[in-house]
């Protein structure tokens, strides 16, 4: 081989096997003090190959006891949601939230919890590499964009995100608590967009 050549391309990385080394480098975590107060862990779950990457706040008690995110009352809805516009939960999406463990009494996690955790988050987005990113609330539309503005304002339209596509929407816990038309159609906007994007970035890549 010649000094100039090129070097040969890397193999394509195993999704499944990076994501699964990661998760297990950061059981025991203490690089925050959410680590006294999580029962489990809840790093992320799907497909490694999903075109969708869904993120959300943080583990709930349902989530922090199965160690697995959106498994409550609001990840129900999620997956119903997911499903309204022909995204199957499992087969099309990989979902995680900003930080891993529960914060006690469901409180907003804190900046430098959000710092610990963030680069676990970004080696997600790294080897998942979707097309999509649907942030759900304001908490993790904000920390991803780096904005303060609400999500109201934010939603509704999509941002470009490193390799991304990013689309804002509700989070579902937010919609359960405020069940009104209204907000359920503003939601329904946003998912239409989000799968409009998959669509178009997709057929892009085959």
């Amino acid at each position: 081989m010649s000094a100039d050549a090129p070097p040969p391309p890397k193999p394509p990385i195993d999704a499944a096997k990076a994501l699964a080394a990661q998760e297990a480098a950061l059981q025991g975590c203490t690089l925050c003090k959410l680590c006294q107060s999580r029962t489990n862990i809840a790093f992320g779950s799907g497909n490694p190959r999903a075109g969708l990457m869904v993120v959300g706040e943080g583990p709930g008690e349902e989530e922090d006891r199965q160690a697995k995110p959106f498994v409550g009352r609001a990840g129900q809805l999620l997956t119903k949601m997911l499903e309204s516009v022909g995204f199957d939960r499992e087969r099309d999406a990989y979902i995680a939230n900003v930080v891993k463990c529960r914060p006690e009494r469901n409180r907003n996690p804190e900046p430098d919890e959000v710092a610990a955790c963030n680069p676990f988050l970004m080696a997600q987005l790294d080897t998942v590499r979707p097309a999509v990113i649907l942030t759900l609330g304001n908490f993790a539309t904000q920390t991803l964009l780096g904005t303060r503005e609400g999500i109201t304002k934010l939603r509704g339209r999509a941002y470009e995100y490193r390799s991304s596509i990013l689309v804002p929407t509700f989070h579902p816990a937010f919609l359960l608590r405020n069940p009104g038309p209204e907000y359920r159609r503003m939601a329904w906007d946003d998912l239409k967009l989000a799968k409009r994007e998959f669509d178009r970035l997709t057929a892009i890549k085959h």
